[in-house]
């Protein structure tokens, strides 16, 4: 299946979630590339939509080399691979300057996206985690563990991965949805006709654009 562009990616997807009646849903993209994609489902179902970053702990020497990460959200969360921290054995403190380092611009990034917005309560709800398409997953891996902690029922929807990629998220979300598997994914934008890279600015624009559908589709009280 190949994508017109993300916008596209994000209506076909939608169509697939749309009649499956989730209690309290909430749409959290990662962004940058899965703002547009779960715009439009958040546009669909209707739905809250909301920004989920994920900034990763480095290795020291090796910042690519996760040691875990720190995940957005009301109440942030550190998901840590401990047998890798036992394996890599950092240095007294270096662990825990990195949470804060990482923190710092997770709270950077999120009032550039979203303004005074606070971050969407998640306990008990239904939460969405969007992507453009998964190569590896460790982004969304780490988000999926972060929500489990708040007891929300933990839906991972994607317009492509490949079906290794989705079988290992198996114990990771409640539900696993996916509009193209192909055998073999050895790039995300390989799937789209247009995937040009996705703005600051676009991400803001759709946020604000959401966030007054949001506000006039919801009854006042």
């Amino acid at each position: 299946m190949l994508f017109a562009d993300r916008r596209d990616a994000g209506r076909r997807l939608a169509a697939a979630l749309q009649d499956r009646h989730y209690a309290d849903p909430v749409v959290l993209a990662l962004p940058r590339g899965g703002v547009p994609v779960g715009y439009e489902i958040a546009r669909v179902l209707p739905a809250p939509l909301d920004v989920l970053l994920v900034r990763k702990i480095g290795a020291p020497h090796q910042p690519e080399f996760g040691l875990g990460a720190v995940v957005d959200g009301a109440a942030p969360q550190i998901v840590m691979d401990e047998e890798i921290v036992r394996l890599v054995d950092p240095p007294p403190g270096y662990v825990e300057q990195e949470i804060e380092r990482q923190l710092a611009e997770i709270e950077r990034r999120r009032h550039l996206y979203a303004g005074a917005r606070p971050p969407l309560s998640l306990a008990g709800r239904t939460a969405i985690v969007v992507d453009d398409g998964i190569a590896t997953g460790g982004t969304a891996r780490a988000a999926l563990r972060a929500i489990a902690r708040f007891s929300a029922y933990r839906v991972l929807a994607v317009p492509v991965a490949s079906d290794d990629i989705l079988d290992a998220f198996a114990a990771e979300a409640d539900e696993v949805v996916c509009i193209s598997r192909p055998a073999r994914l050895h790039a995300v934008g390989a799937h789209y006709e247009d995937f040009t890279q996705t703005t600051d600015d676009e991400v803001i624009r759709l946020l604000d654009e959401a966030a007054a559908i949001w506000r006039s589709s919801t009854p006042r009280a």
